[in-house]
């Protein structure tokens, strides 16, 4: 991760095909095409990489969220519980629908915790959205019993997941929806651009439908195709497309790497005592984007992520003191920092961040290191890597 590091003349190829034929937009145009159609061939190659009979492709990973959302009803006043620890857009996207977001606690998996789950559910609870940060999965069959328990909607983000599996199943497969982002920096990219992936056939014409204006795309008139609904403009282009084609079929080649480089430094730091491993539920396999661990206490994983820093040990994050992917800076939240009105519903939903605290949440946080895996770097370059890891965690201790 990511998949920008290893661009090769298969992409090129792919992107190559639109601009001979000149139509950039994946609908219409049909007698231009020269049979490319870039977003159709990702969504079947999509499908059978998550093993799921539907796929739509749209313009992000945060488009996914909301359309996954809205394509199962959920909108104006419904909650929809969430973690502590994530991407501000996990909470932008159910915003955006007028739902509140209902953040609850994470436990050693990194991801949702069942019981604060379960204390979460209101009658206003309409879905759970399980947020599989760095490249692993919660307690999945906990929470799709919460789920079945209380007629909710499960939805899987696995934007950060894309590889990882459990029981056998690709993550972003179990839920009732799945979400993934192919941005810039994800293990397979497309730039920008993202999927709802589901089983469902009417999520997913609702998600077809919504990510382009409400269109039917029934017949190959655009001008002649009706709107069941209204819908609006997540539509991804061709050029993104067909990126994330060549970079879907290399999805294999960029986990064994990943995998590779994973292992050398996790097996590296299990000589230290003092650094324990996230949790990952029996029968999962992470995607090995990165690596997380814990160190005693927050003092000591704030200086050995400050010293990481100054031996050039980049892309690892202590996400304590991170404004992008922890409640504890989210002030823009917290204070409903918006450029239009927030509606009633919502203000009155999101005061209990006024007063909650999230100390569970933060005893992980605190003390959590995470290492981005890159594709790029030689086994040499790991290896020495590692070594400059477990010296530095020594010293700072």
């Amino acid at each position: 991760m990511p998949g920008f590091e290893l661009f090769s003349d298969l992409e090129r190829k792919e992107v190559n095909d639109v601009l001979d034929n000149g139509v950039l937009m994946r609908y219409g145009f049909d007698g231009m095409r020269k049979g490319h159609w870039k977003a159709k061939e990702l969504e079947a190659e999509l499908s059978k990489t998550f093993h799921s009979n539907y796929v739509q492709l749209v313009s992000s990973g945060t488009a996914a969220v909301s359309v996954a959302l809205a394509s199962a009803g959920i909108g104006a006043g419904d909650e929809v519980i969430m973690p502590t620890f994530t991407f501000v857009a996990s909470f932008e996207a159910i915003m955006m629908l007028g739902a509140i977001p209902v953040l609850v606690d994470i436990d050693d998996t990194l991801t949702l915790d069942p019981k604060a789950v379960e204390s979460a559910v209101t009658s206003k609870t309409k879905a759970v959205m399980l947020v599989q940060m760095c490249g692993s999965m919660g307690n999945m069959d906990a929470l799709r019993e919460i789920c079945n328990t209380h007629n909710l909607i499960f939805v899987e983000d696995a934007c950060q997941a894309i590889g990882g599996s459990y029981k056998g199943k690709p993550l972003g497969s179990i839920a009732d929806l799945g979400c993934f982002s192919f941005d810039f920096v994800k293990t397979i990219t497309c730039g920008e651009g993202g999927a709802v992936v589901t089983n469902n056939k009417e999520y997913y014409i609702n998600a077809d439908h919504f990510s382009d204006h409400g269109h039917d795309h029934i017949g190959n008139d655009r001008g002649a195709e009706t709107h069941p609904f209204l819908g609006y403009n997540f539509r991804v282009s061709e050029l993104n497309a067909a990126v994330g084609l060549a970079q879907v079929r290399r999805l294999p080649e960029f986990i064994d790497i990943q995998k590779r480089n994973y292992s050398i430094i996790r097996e590296a730091l299990s000589q230290l005592p003092e650094v324990t491993f996230r949790t990952v539920p029996e029968g999962g396999e992470e995607s090995y984007a990165f690596l997380n661990f814990f160190l005693p206490d927050l003092d000591t994983a704030r200086k050995v992520s400050v010293k990481f820093k100054e031996h050039g040990l980049d892309a690892c994050f202590h996400y304590y003191d991170n404004n992008w992917h922890y409640i504890r800076k989210w002030d823009h939240l917290k204070d409903l920092k918006s450029l239009f009105p927030i509606s009633q519903e919502v203000k009155e939903g999101l005061k209990y961040l006024q007063t909650k605290t999230f100390t569970q949440s933060d005893a992980y946080i605190a003390r959590n290191i995470s290492c981005l895996i890159k594709l790029s770097w030689t086994e040499e370059e790991v290896r020495a890597r590692a070594q400059k890891m477990v010296k530095i965690i020594k010293e700072s201790i």
